[in-house]
């Protein structure tokens, strides 16, 4: 079974942890994303990755051809989020693979975690920082979607 299998499996359980009240358990790392397809309208609730910067939420989408939902983003769009036990919005974008910002975000995450090496299947070495080939194959498994505008969902209402 690939580890993609698995993550499909264990997502209705990793769902219902992180909507108890035993979130914490899982919250530091992990939230839920809640995506409204922009063709089909059907909604997804899914479990990610994420960390917070000072001015955005941060999702890593590793093996980012295989998955769907982060496509929904090339574009600004809004977002529903449930992070450490609280529903929140958002406005989420997928970051251009080649621009500023996307290599200043990997390096973040990989800099944060050095764990994200074997996810993002790169060589990096924080004195050096990402090379410019580096960011370019990085881009083309991984896409990297900012949250900001997080605000409380009740504000919507």
């Amino acid at each position: 079974m690939s580890l993609v299998d698995l993550s499909i499996r264990m997502n209705p359980i990793v769902r219902s942890i992180l909507r108890s009240p035993v979130h914490w358990l899982l919250s530091p790392g992990l939230m839920l994303l809640t995506v409204t397809g922009r063709r089909t309208g059907k909604v997804y609730t899914i479990p990610v990755g994420y960390h917070e910067t000072d001015d955005a939420i941060v999702v890593l989408v590793s093996e980012a051809p295989s998955k769907v939902w982060w496509r929904n983003y090339v574009e600004p769009g809004p977002v529903g989020l449930r992070v450490r036990g609280r529903d929140l919005r958002g406005t989420a974008v997928v970051l251009a693979p080649g621009s500023a910002e996307y290599r200043a975000r990997a390096e973040a995450s990989l800099r944060r975690a050095r764990f994200m090496k074997r996810v993002m299947r790169v060589d990096f070495d924080p004195r050096v920082g990402l090379t410019d080939t580096q960011v370019a194959e990085l881009g083309t498994r991984i896409a990297i979607v900012r949250i900001s505008d997080v605000r409380p969902a009740a504000q919507d209402r």
